[in-house]
């Protein structure tokens, strides 16, 4: 009750319990208490390794998080980073230097594609777009040329160069002068971008994964990057999933021996401890930034503690030899998986793809992809689905995963597809999605 004499404010409603779920619904996003809930209504407590840990003591290999668990969560000698960082110096005045920014992003520049030695670090991979973005802008390149269903965030800038409309439709216009063309057609981009480029920036994945682990035909970055050499656009490659490891390559620019003007990263830089990403750039791309410090800043870029975290995931990939274990891993996940799916439930699924621990299986339709996922969790498997393909689940194992968790996921693989094998024993009509399930 307000007691001052002014005008009593309207108080927001309040939840009916107390549990997770309905403080979601009370104060978070309602949809996603509801989404949780069709999920079994599991909260997690507690995450190390390749395991979340729920409160009801269930323990699931965490074979999701869109990518951020290269190094498995809680990494002991990135959490002994950040806590000593924590315990020193978290947040900087943003005035001084600050030594841990210059270490991590030595760091970074020393695992890049050569010539990419200049760094601007940020919270997320849709912030490192809008850094790309700014660059390109202050080069003259005003056009985005992106690909249809290439995800590079949901900020203003990075959804105008993701392509999909579901997620575009409901903020347009949002900025002008940007055209979509198919990913890995190398002529469409040709011809979009037209004799003269110069005014252009090109965004494009080595390997689309919110749209299902989309892998382009083999010369296709090369070709890009030749495109915007001929034709003097801006190149900007989105690594954000795929960088540090996670294709079996330290990035998806080394399987081409591709350079761009500004590769993104995040995700796996954060050593699965704290977020952070980055826009690593040639010196001529960074120009601008180094003309002008304040052109493109914010508060919390470049933190000390979000910067120990960076140095010490790339060092932990190094010393652990994670990408030749991506590599491995990936492999053998990949031709247990198909085997999987070929034995019990090939009428349900049009194909099974991946690069290193990055696995799509593409369903007949997204009923199916969240039976299959639903199957997953019920046997203590976390997994996503892909934001721009629904009908694909995707995997995203981490690469300290043992071989004992391998072969935990291969036989929940396997259990879930016989399952629905035996559920669907004939594939659903597109007009009569399935129901039913757990």
């Amino acid at each position: 009750m307000n007691t001052t004499g002014g005008t009593a404010r309207q108080q927001p409603p309040t939840s009916r319990g107390n549990t997770t779920a309905d403080l979601y619904k009370a104060h978070l996003s309602s949809g996603r208490g509801r989404l949780g809930e069709m999920f079994g209504g599991h909260v997690e407590s507690s995450s190390y390794g390749s395991r979340v840990r729920t409160e009801d003591g269930r323990s699931f290999l965490n074979c999701g998080g869109y990518g951020v668990f290269l190094a498995g969560a809680c990494h002991p000698r990135v959490v002994a980073a950040v806590e000593r960082q924590i315990r020193t110096h978290p947040l900087s005045t943003r005035l001084l230097l600050d030594p841990g920014a210059g270490r991590a992003a030595a760091a970074l520049a020393r695992v890049a594609p050569e010539g990419l030695n200049r760094v601007h670090f940020c919270g997320s991979g849709a912030e490192a777009v809008e850094a790309a973005l700014k660059l390109a802008r202050c080069h003259g390149h005003r056009r985005i040329v992106a690909t249809e269903g290439g995800f590079h965030g949901k900020t203003f800038g990075a959804l105008s160069a993701t392509g999909k409309e579901l997620y575009r439709a409901p903020f347009v216009p949002l900025l002008p002068d940007t055209a979509h063309v198919p990913f890995g057609d190398a002529e469409a981009l040709a011809r979009e971008l037209g004799p003269d480029g110069s005014d252009a920036v090109v965004v494009v994945e080595p390997v689309q994964g919110e749209a299902g682990v989309v892998i382009p035909p083999p010369g296709y970055l090369r070709a890009v990057a030749a495109l915007c050499a001929e034709r003097g656009a801006f190149f900007v490659l989105d690594e954000v999933m795929t960088g540090l490891g996670r294709l079996g390559h330290w990035w998806g620019a080394d399987r081409e021996g591709v350079v761009p003007d500004v590769l993104l990263v995040g995700k796996a830089l954060s050593g699965g401890v704290i977020p952070v990403a980055a826009a690593v750039a040639t010196e001529r791309a960074f120009a601008p930034f180094d003309r002008d410090p304040f052109i493109h800043t914010s508060t919390f870029a470049a933190a000390p503690v979000a910067m120990a975290a960076a140095a010490s995931a790339v060092e932990v990939i190094e010393d652990e030899q994670l990408v030749q274990r991506a590599r491995t891993l990936g492999t053998a996940l990949l031709s247990h998986i198909a085997h999987a799916v070929a034995e019990h439930c090939p009428h349900l699924v049009r194909e099974v793809r991946g690069e290193g621990l990055l696995i799509g299986v593409e369903f007949h339709d997204a009923g199916l992809a969240g039976e299959f996922l639903l199957e997953l969790l019920h046997r203590d498997v976390i997994v996503n689905h892909s934001l721009n393909a629904h009908a694909v689940v995707r995997l995203t194992p981490p690469a300290v995963l043992t071989d004992t968790e391998a072969q935990e996921l291969t036989e929940a693989v396997r259990q879930s597809a016989r399952t629905l094998g035996e559920r669907f024993p004939h594939r659903p009509d597109s007009t009569n999605p399935p129901t039913g399930g757990r």
